[in-house]
C-alpha cells in the first residue's frame, strides 16, 4: 500500500501539466492562508470593539506570534524542501528522517520560547513596542499566545511538510477547523464571558492546539509518505544543520517581520495609540490581501522542489512564471477593490476618526505597491525550495526588514506620519525588483532536463 502511495505521488508531481498541478495545490493553500488571516483579523475585529488600547495590543501581540512562526517556518520549510527533493529522487527513508527530526525540534523550541516569554512577559511586551496605556491589554492577550507557542511552531512544521508532500488538502483542513473555531470563540469569550483581551488570547490558544492535532492525523494514519516517530529522528549534526540552514531564510523573514512590527509600533507611538492601532489594522489587511498570492506561491513550492530533485528543470521554470503572473493579477484586482473602500475597511475594525484617517491613507499606499510583492515572495520560495539558501536569505532580508526598518527612520523626519505609511509599500517595491533580477539570472542558466546543474 505504501509503495503505491509513493509511486502515485511521484507520477503526479512530475507528469501532471504544470498549470493543473500548481492550481490543484494552490487552491487549498490559498484557502488555508485566507482562513489563517481571517481568524487573525477576527481577533483584531473583536478586540478593537473593546478600546483603542486593546486594538493597539493586537499589533504588539502580532509581533510575538511572528516569533513563534519564525521558528516554525524555519523547521517547516527546512524539512519540507529536503523532503520534497528527496521524494523526487525516491529516497523515502531520508524524507522520513527530515520529517520527524523537524517535528521534535519545533516542539522543543516552542516550549523553551514559551517558558522564557512567560517568565519575562512584561519586559517582552515593552520591547515589542507596548506603551504604558496598552501594556495591560498586551500582557493579557500575550499570556495565552505564549501558552499556545508550542502548538504554533509545530503546526507550521506539519503544515509545510504536508504541502511539500503535495498533500495540501490535509493542511487546509487542519488550519480551517482551527480558524473557524477561533472566530466562534472570540465573541463568546471576549463579550459573553467578559474576558476582553484575555478571551481573544484564549480563543487563539484553543484553536492552535486543535489545528495541531488535526494536522498530525495524516502522519499517524498512513495518509502520508513521511512519518512522525522518534525512531526516525536524526542525531547527526549535519542533518539538523541542513534543516536549519535551508529554513534559515524563513526564520530571518519572520524574525524581521517581528522586529519590523516592533520598530513600527515604537515609531508610531510618537503619534499616539491611534497610530499604533491604525497601522496594526492596516498590517492585518495587507496580510489578508497578500495571502492569496502567498497561497499560490506555496502551491508552487512542492512542484518546484519535487521537479528540481527529479531534474525536470523545464517544469521548474514554467511553474515559476505561471505563479508570478497569477499572483500579480490576483493582487491587482483585490488591491483595487480595497483602495476604493479603504475608509470603510478601517472603520469596520475601529470607528474612530483618528484611527480611520491614519489607516485609510496607509492602506491606500499599501494597495498601490502590494501587487509587486509576489516577485520577492515567490522568488524567495523558488530558491528556498531548491536548497539555494543564500539567495533565498537575501530576498527574505530585503522583503522583511533591510529596507523597511531604515525607511521607518529616514522618512518620518521629512514626511511625518506619511513617512511611516509609505515605508512598507516602498520596501515591497525595492524588494520585488531585487528578487526578479536574481530569479531571472538563475532560471536562464538552468540546464536541459535530466542534466546535472552546474553551480
Amino acid at each position: 500500500m505504501m509503495k503505491t502511495i509513493e509511486d502515485e505521488q511521484y507520477n503526479r508531481m512530475i507528469n501532471t501539466p504544470i498549470w493543473k498541478l500548481v492550481l490543484s495545490l494552490s487552491v487549498p493553500t490559498t484557502i488555508s492562508m485566507l482562513i489563517t488571516n481571517i481568524y487573525n483579523m477576527g481577533d483584531t475585529y473583536f478586540v478593537s470593539k473593546i478600546s483603542v488600547a486593546a486594538s493597539g495590543a493586537t499589533g504588539i501581540v502580532f509581533a510575538l506570534m511572528a516569533i513563534f512562526q519564525a521558528f516554525g517556518f524555519m523547521f517547516g520549510h527546512g524539512a519540507g524542501s529536503n523532503i520534497s527533493r528527496n521524494l523526487g529522487q525516491k529516497r523515502i527513508d531520508i524524507a522520513k528522517m527530515f520529517c520527524s527530526t523537524s517535528f521534535f525540534l519545533a516542539l522543543i523550541f516552542g516550549v523553551v520560547i514559551s517558558f522564557l516569554g512567560l517568565v519575562f512577559i512584561e519586559p517582552l511586551m515593552k520591547l515589542l513596542g507596548s506603551t504604558p496605556t496598552i501594556l495591560n491589554d498586551a500582557k493579557a492577550y500575550g499570556f495565552y499566545i505564549l501558552l499556545s507557542g508550542p502548538a504554533m511552531t509545530v503546526s507550521c512544521v506539519l503544515n509545510n511538510i504536508l504541502r511539500y508532500e503535495g498533500k495540501a488538502t490535509f493542511a487546509m483542513i487542519g488550519l480551517t477547523f482551527g480558524g473557524i473555531l477561533n472566530l466562534f470563540l472570540d465573541p463568546v469569550l471576549i463579550f459573553t464571558f467578559g474576558m476582553k483581551t484575555s478571551g481573544a488570547g484564549l480563543s487563539t490558544a484553543i484553536s492552535q492546539y486543535l489545528s495541531m492535532l488535526i494536522l498530525m492525523m495524516p502522519f499517524l494514519t498512513d495518509k502520508t509518505v513521511t512519518k512522525i516517530n522518534l525512531k526516525y529522528v536524526s542525531h547527526h549534526f549535519y542533518d539538523i544543520a541542513n534543516i536549519m540552514i535551508t529554513g534559515f531564510p524563513s526564520l530571518i523573514r519572520q524574525g524581521l517581520n517581528s522586529l519590523s512590527t516592533s520598530v513600527l509600533n515604537n515609531v508610531a507611538a510618537v503619534y499616539g495609540d491611534e497610530a499604533i492601532a491604525a497601522m496594526s489594522i492596516v498590517s492585518r489587511c495587507g496580510n489578508l490581501l497578500f495571502s492569496c498570492a502567498l497561497g499560490l506561491g506555496q502551491g508552487y513550492q512542492p512542484v518546484c522542489a519535487f521537479n528540481y530533485g527529479a531534474k525536470k528543470y523545464k517544469r521548474v521554470k514554467e511553474g515559476f512564471w505561471l505563479t508570478v503572473r497569477l499572483g500579480i493579477c490576483v493582487l491587482i484586482v483585490m488591491c483595487a477593490i480595497c483602495f476604493v473602500f479603504s475608509a470603510d475597511v478601517i472603520e469596520l475594525f475601529r470607528d474612530d476618526y483618528h484611527v480611520v484617517s491614519i489607516g485609510q491613507d496607509a492602506l491606500r499606499y499599501l494597495c498601490i505597491f502590494l501587487p509587486i510583492l509576489p516577485l520577492s515572495a515567490i522568488g524567495s520560495m523558488l530558491f528556498q525550495s531548491i536548497g539555494k539558501s543564500g539567495r533565498a536569505l537575501l530576498i527574505a532580508c530585503m522583503q522583511s526588514g533591510f529596507i523597511f526598518i531604515p525607511l521607518l527612520f529616514i522618512l518620518p523626519p521629512f514626511l511625518g506620519l506619511t513617512g511611516i505609511e509609505l515605508a512598507l509599500p516602498l520596501a515591497y517595491a525595492f524588494a520585488g525588483i531585487f528578487a526578479i533580477i536574481l530569479a531571472m539570472r538563475f532560471l536562464n542558466v538552468l540546464p536541459e532536463d535530466g542534466m546535472d546543474e552546474v553551480n
